[in-house]
């Protein structure tokens, strides 16, 4: 059975407009925010979305944006949490290495990004197997949903996006134990 899964970014937060580094740090919503999230649950009444399960990172901002979203009940899930970057979480993004991360975190006490890669799409995976419906929501965080589109990028069938602004949505359907990313949903969250 093809199912489909929403993979959301959560709203704007503080730390977002300050420009902090916030993995497992956790800051709230602006008023910015909150209106992302309520625009992305407009266009899913809008396009008649309907969710079988929702769950959301156990982070509040990602928390915080689901319940904007849809009045359903979700699950909370540790392993959608964003990258966890150690002694750098709540610092300042300008001492952010050059990309590709890779390991810079590890000897900080964070998470090496493949580490992270391969939690989001366990947790992920076993989402899809044990969730009964076909339409799933989760919200989790940017870094972390790149890593997850890393996973499969050899199946995604859209172009590839430098940049997850808050609140942008990847529609991806699962079958047979793969994942492809079929659309990436911006509608300018990003221009509120």
């Amino acid at each position: 059975m093809t199912k489909t899964l929403y993979l959301m970014r959560h709203g704007e937060t503080l730390f977002n407009q300050l420009h902090k580094k916030q993995g497992w740090c956790d800051s709230p919503l602006t008023a910015k925010g909150i209106a992302q999230a309520k625009i992305a649950g407009a266009y899913f009444k809008q396009q008649g979305i309907l969710f079988d399960a929702c769950y959301s990172s156990t982070s509040e901002r990602a928390c915080d944006t689901l319940e904007l979203v849809t009045e359903q009940p979700y699950q909370r899930l540790k392993g959608l949490k964003e990258w966890y970057f150690g002694l750098f979480e709540g610092q300042d993004e300008v001492l952010n290495p050059k990309l590709p991360y890779g390991d810079f975190f590890v000897p900080y006490g964070g998470e090496g990004e493949l580490e992270m890669r391969q939690r989001l799409n366990q947790t992920l995976s076993t989402v899809m197997v044990e969730t009964t419906g076909k339409t799933i929501l989760a919200v989790s965080h940017g870094a972390a949903i790149r890593g997850f589109m890393r996973v499969w990028e050899e199946y995604t069938t859209v172009p590839p996006t430098n940049r997850l602004p808050n609140c942008c949505i990847a529609r991806f359907t699962y079958e047979d134990q793969k994942f492809v990313l079929e659309e990436m949903i911006t509608h300018d969250f990003s221009e509120i």
